[in-house]
C-alpha cells in the first residue's frame, strides 16, 4: 500500500487520501492479508509500516521533488523484498501520478486509484498513462470524466467506519464548512449562504500556499467572532466533535468533486449535507432522507429551513453499509485477484492470502527506508 509522501496515516487533521488508506491497510490486515504500508513518517498502522523520507512534507502537498523521491525509495523497497525472496504480489498506489507513470518498470502488478479529478492535464496524463496499470474510479461522477484510456476502471468509492464517528441527534444551531480554502471548495459561498439565514458558519481547514490569496481577498474580510468562525486546521476529537454538533454541513461546491469525503464523515455523525448537484455529491446525497442537493445559495437558504424533516440516524444509517470498509476492502480483493492473476476470493473465507509467502518487505526492504524511524508491527503477521 503505496501512501502519499506529504501527511501521516492516519492524518492528525486534513488528509482524505490518508484516511482512506488507514482504513483499507486496518481492514485488508484484519482480513488475513500481509500488508505493508509505505508512508510518510510518523504513520501507525496494524499493517507493517515503512516510512521512506525523512520527514513528511505537509506544506509543500503536490511538489513533485518530494513525490519523485518518494516513489522512487518505494519502488527500490519493493525491488528489495523480491530480492529477499518476499516478492510482493500487487501494489496498491494512492501516491499520485509518478508511480503510475512508472508502473510497468516494477515487477508487481499494479492498482491505481484515481483520487483527483479529470482536469485537461490529469485527463492527457491519464491518456499517457492509464493503461500501466489497473485503475479504481472511487465515483461514478469521476468514472464519466476519465478519457477513454481508463474509463473502463473499476468504481469503488472511499470507506468509512462510522463507529469512529459519534451520532449526535441533538445538534447546535451552527452551519459547518470544512476543507481546503480553495475557491472550487466553495468557502465564499458559504459565508454566503450563512449570512443569508441568518445562521452562525464555523470554518475549519488547511490554507495551503496556492490558496493564501484567495483565502485573503475572499475569506479573512468576512471574518468575525460571532457570526463566520475560522477556526484553522482541526483535528481528532475536536474535529469530530465539530461534524456531529453542526446542524448541517454546506457543501457548495463549483468543481467535478470525484468523491467529498467531508460529506460521508457529517453523515455518520447524523448531520445532514447541503450540496451543490457537482462531482459525486449527488451519489452521496439522498434528497431529503439525508440532506438536499441545491442549486445555488438562495436554494441553499430554503433547504435550511427543512432541516427538521431529516432524521441524524437516517443519515448515519445512508453512509453505514454502502461505504463500510470490510465492503470496500472486499471490492478491493476482487480487483487485486484480477490484477495480479490469480483466483477470485470466495465470500466464505474472507481471510483469504494471496500467495503463499508474500506481502512483506524483507530486513533489507526495511533497511532502504530513509526516515528515521520504523515500526514493524506484530499484527502484520498471522
Amino acid at each position: 500500500m503505496l501512501a502519499p509522501p506529504w501527511i501521516a496515516v492516519p492524518p492528525p487533521g486534513y488528509g482524505g487520501v490518508e484516511h482512506v488508506v488507514a482504513l483499507l491497510a486496518h481492514e485488508l490486515t484484519r482480513r488475513g492479508h500481509l500488508v505493508t504500508l509505505l508512508a510518510a513518517p510518523g504513520s501507525q498502522s496494524a499493517a507493517q509500516v515503512c516510512n521512506l523520507l525523512p520527514e513528511p512534507h505537509s506544506d509543500r502537498i503536490g511538489a513533485s521533488v518530494f513525490e519523485a523521491d518518494h516513489v522512487a525509495r518505494a519502488f527500490a523497497a519493493i525491488d528489495h523484498a523480491r530480492e529477499d525472496g518476499l516478492a510482493f504480489d500487487v501494489i496498491h498506489d494512492h501516491s499520485g501520478f509518478t508511480a503510475l507513470a512508472m508502473a510497468d518498470r516494477i515487477y508487481a502488478p499494479m492498482v491505481h486509484t484515481i483520487h483527483g479529478p479529470f482536469i485537461a492535464e490529469t485527463s492527457e496524463f491519464y491518456s499517457a498513462n492509464g493503461h500501466r496499470a489497473t485503475t479504481v474510479a472511487i465515483s461514478e461522477a469521476q468514472r464519466k470524466q476519465a478519457p477513454p484510456a481508463v474509463r473502463g476502471s473499476a468504481v469503488i468509492p472511499n470507506p468509512i467506519a462510522v463507529h469512529d464517528w459519534p451520532l449526535r441527534r441533538s445538534k447546535d444551531p451552527y452551519l459547518l464548512w470544512i476543507g481546503r480554502m480553495a475557491e472550487v471548495k466553495g468557502p465564499h459561498r458559504a459565508i454566503d449562504i450563512a449570512r443569508r439565514s441568518g445562521r452562525q458558519l464555523l470554518m475549519a481547514g488547511p490554507v495551503q500556499p496556492a490558496q493564501e490569496d484567495f483565502f485573503q481577498s475572499e475569506v479573512a474580510p468576512r471574518l468575525d467572532d460571532h457570526c463566520v468562525r475560522y477556526l484553522g486546521e482541526v483535528g481528532g476529537q475536536a474535529r469530530t466533535e465539530l461534524f456531529a454538533r453542526a446542524s448541517a454541513l454546506l457543501m457548495p461546491i463549483r468543481w467535478q468533486e470525484p468523491f467529498g469525503m467531508v460529506m460521508v464523515e457529517a453523515l455518520a455523525c447524523g448531520t445532514p449535507v447541503i450540496a451543490f448537484p457537482e462531482g459525486a455529491a449527488s451519489e452521496i446525497v439522498v434528497q431529503g432522507q439525508n440532506g438536499y442537493l441545491v442549486s445555488d445559495e438562495a436554494e441553499a437558504t430554503r433547504a435550511l429551513s427543512e432541516l427538521h424533516r431529516i432524521d441524524p440516524a437516517r443519515c448515519r444509517s445512508s453512509v453505514a453499509s454502502r461505504y463500510a470498509p470490510a465492503s470496500i476492502a472486499a471490492s478491493y480483493e476482487r480487483v487485486y485477484c484480477k490484477a495480479a492473476g490469480i483466483g477470485r476470493p470466495r465470500d466464505a473465507e474472507p481471510r483469504q492470502r494471496f500467495a503463499s509467502a508474500n506481502g512483506s518487505p524483507g530486513k533489507r526492504a526495511l533497511d532502504a527506508s530513509a526516515g528515521p524511524t520504523r515500526s514493524r508491527h506484530p499484527a502484520a503477521r498471522r
